[in-house]
């Protein structure tokens, strides 16, 4: 009997593990339009969709049933599963995995990452370490509990349209940070976004990402680093690792990447920059 990591399509990975995994995934709607993440549209698309529309697209969480036949398939194969999910607090996900596994008691285990995106992306990174280890399932899902509160997620957001078309900030605060330059410096916490700080242009802003990586205590390099961009260009993640480069240089041989997905793209726009990472202290 083997365990599977089994995951919801808003996690986003270092490139190549979500063979890995099992995913889960959420439905996205533009309009009337309904796409299926990962199957009826990649991260490219949506993001050439998302600056074309008018109007932000919505997101919609997968059914109980849709965990349901993906733990039944692995509990039928003799496997044990645990399920990470985003933050329960961003999204009903998490309870439509918890209800699923109620039909497979002491074969699948649920995690609430608290987190989002490449932040859950670590945590699901992390899991397969263990999975490797030998750890069965509901040691692995006790550890994940513990480890959690250790995982750091941040993000410098480079334009200010999104939040506001989202209605998180209104029209005059994104007009006024337009015409200042203003990116904002957002995290994940305990479940919930919040905002760390303002920075005058990219290059302040990036400076308030390292200066936020030292207050967390570090980076813990013996777990999983994940960067991550949002949009159609990779080019203020590539700013950003110049700019941080005395945080990574001494101690990683190479900075793993992803593009982050709708779901978290769809709040913040294209150019934000993300790095996930679990806290040394």
């Amino acid at each position: 009997m083997s365990v599977r990591i089994i995951v919801d399509s808003t996690v986003d990975m270092a490139p190549g593990l979500e063979k890995k995994v099992g995913i889960v995934p959420l439905t996205i709607h533009f309009g009337e339009k309904e796409y299926v993440s990962g199957v009826d549209i990649d991260a490219q698309r949506f993001y050439e969709m998302l600056v074309e529309s008018d109007t932000l697209p919505t997101t919609s969480q997968p059914t109980p049933f849709a965990f349901e036949q993906v733990f039944g398939e692995a509990v039928d194969a003799g496997d044990s599963v645990v399920c990470i999910t985003i933050a329960s607090k961003l999204s009903g996900t998490y309870q439509s995995a918890v209800i699923a596994a109620q039909a497979y008691p002491g074969k699948v285990f649920v995690v609430d990452s608290k987190s989002a995106t490449i932040g859950t992306g670590v945590l699901a990174q992390y899991a397969l370490e263990l999975v490797d280890r030998g750890m069965n399932a509901e040691e692995i899902a006790l550890n994940l509990l513990g480890k959690r509160e250790k995982v750091r997620i941040l993000a410098m957001v480079d334009t200010l349209e999104y939040l506001k078309k989202g209605g998180r900030i209104s029209a005059t605060v994104a007009f006024a940070g337009g015409l200042l330059n203003i990116k904002p410096v957002i995290t994940v916490e305990d479940g919930e976004v919040k905002m760390l700080g303002k920075a005058r242009g990219s290059k302040q802003a990036n400076n308030l990402l390292v200066q936020e990586i030292q207050k967390a205590g570090g980076v813990d390099f013996e777990k999983p680093v994940l960067l991550g961009y949002t949009g159609l260009s990779d080019a203020m993640l590539r700013k950003y690792i110049t700019d941080s480069a005395a945080l990574w240089e001494n101690s990683l041989d190479a900075l793993p990447s992803t593009i982050v997905g709708s779901v978290v793209g769809t709040h913040v726009g294209p150019g934000a920059v993300a790095v996930a990472f679990f806290a040394a202290k």
